[in-house]
């Protein structure tokens, strides 16, 4: 095997895995959620709307909505290559954690209360796959990986918002 080869191996494990996080032997998607939500606590705030000013910053979303689209491209091409490796659909490929928890807290302001409701949401859609997740999850190698959490984020994040809609005094 080549050199290129081997490390393009090892950075797509890397990344697919999330720095090995997606080797621990039970519940590595939810640690894979968990790590992604210690990696929110550190994102700017500007990136997030701020229910007590009552301000969306335009800039920081955009930010937010361009870092999701790298991610989910960047992310098909890791997984897509872990894939091969380590078999369909691998439960040590939690990259697509990363993404799906970061949709499912997207446009919503940045509170530890509605991070954990998106956390428990976001597990929730992705185990249980509602329809059409079970169906999107079968796209070829990493676009199926990626876009089933990519769903499961989208229903969080939808749920969410209609909840603080509803139930206000709720989240804050």
């Amino acid at each position: 095997m080549s050199l290129l080869k081997k490390l393009n191996n090892s950075i797509s494990d890397i990344f697919s895995t999330l720095f090995g996080v997606g080797y621990i032997p039970f519940a590595p998607g939810t640690f894979g959620t968990i790590v992604t939500f210690l990696i929110w606590i550190v994102l700017p705030d500007y990136w997030f709307y701020n229910p007590v000013n009552k301000v969306i910053y335009i800039p920081g979303q955009f930010l937010f909505l361009l870092t999701i689209f790298i991610l989910y491209f960047f992310g098909v091409f890791v997984t897509t290559i872990t894939e091969y490796k380590l078999g369909h659909d691998s439960p040590k490929i939690i990259f697509d954690e990363l993404l799906g928890f970061l949709i499912s807290v997207i446009f919503l302001p940045k509170t530890m209360v509605i991070a954990f409701y998106a956390l428990i949401l976001f597990r929730v859609f992705d185990i249980a796959k509602p329809f059409p997740i079970n169906k999107i999850q079968k796209l070829p190698a990493g676009f199926g990986i990626m876009s089933d959490d990519v769903l499961a984020g989208i229903y969080t994040n939808i749920l969410i918002q209609i909840l603080i809609r509803i139930f206000p005094k709720f989240f804050y």
